[in-house]
């Protein structure tokens, strides 16, 4: 940092050095042999070809992209297929975000939709700062959103695991992060945008949602939960989170009133489970045979 290396330089002196130090067996840890030293680079290089073609593959689609002048023209056509729909434009903006950032950096996607799109969600009321923070987020998420995902594919190639277990798992472990957006334009109060009573009960009822819908998506709480529990806490959760302030009130309301019923409730039967007599010292007493 203090010399500011390129990444790329950076990269290779730190695998250097862990190298270096592992040699040296630091921290207990064995010297590594000639053949774990061949397996190691053998081990890489296949890693390092499965990354090499998913970019490829990526920089081929948004190469065309560009080239064909699409990308350009992509986000002016999205504001005039929703029209006035704010709601649809903001689901159009994200999926475009999203393949955007297929193989560009962040900061491109950002800019690019921030000049292309943003005086365009402005216009339809949103708030400037609410529409920015809009589009820097799904910039972020072309990472972890399946087909595009090169972190996904980064992990996934490195575990030797599914790719797209991979992806869903990690679109569902990040699935905050897909709402949060959303509940900037909807609700103003979670950026300072209102008195402070408001801004204080949209932070605690966004806090309240982020716990219930997090725990629908993963399928815990304080025990496993069923799929109609969690399908009813993913609802309140979203409902928490986007509705908490403006005409749509009562619903953020209901959906919070729901969430922590059912929250409660599982913490409840968590504690105080149902006795069964399938259970050690509750065996089902012997019945007498009636003839």
């Amino acid at each position: 940092m203090v010399a500011a290396w390129e990444p790329g330089q950076a990269g290779l002196a730190a695998v250097a050095v862990t190298f270096g130090v592992g040699a040296l067996g630091a921290g207990g840890t064995r010297r590594p042999s000639l053949q774990g030293v061949v397996t190691a680079a053998v081990e890489a290089g296949r890693t390092m070809l499965d990354l090499t073609v998913v970019t490829a593959l990526a920089g081929l689609v948004i190469g065309a992209l560009q080239l064909s002048g699409f990308t350009s023209k992509l986000p002016l056509l999205l504001i005039g297929v929703a029209g006035e729909h704010v709601l649809a434009l903001l689901v159009l903006t994200a999926v475009v975000s999203i393949v955007l950032g297929m193989s560009l950096p962040t900061t491109v996607v950002y800019i690019t939709l921030a000049v292309l799109v943003g005086p365009g969600l402005t216009q339809l009321g949103i708030l400037p700062l609410a529409a920015h923070l809009f589009l820097f987020y799904f910039g972020m998420l072309s990472l972890i959103t399946p087909p595009d995902c090169l972190a996904t594919y980064t992990a996934a190639a490195i575990a030797r695991a599914d790719f797209w277990k991979t992806g869903w798992a990690g679109m569902r472990l990040g699935i905050v992060a897909y709402v949060v957006p959303f509940a900037f334009v909807f609700q103003p109060a979670l950026l300072g945008r209102a008195p402070a009573a408001e801004v204080v009960a949209a932070v605690l009822a966004a806090a309240a949602g982020v716990v219930v819908l997090s725990a629908g998506c993963v399928g815990h709480l304080v025990r496993p939960l069923g799929r109609a529990t969690r399908s009813v806490l993913v609802l309140a959760g979203l409902l928490a989170l986007v509705c908490a302030g403006g005409p749509v009130r009562l619903l953020g309301l209901a959906g919070l009133a729901v969430g922590l019923f059912l929250v409660l409730w599982e913490s409840v039967a968590a504690r105080f489970p149902r006795r069964t007599y399938a259970q050690p010292g509750h065996e089902r007493p012997a019945t007498r045979e009636i003839r």
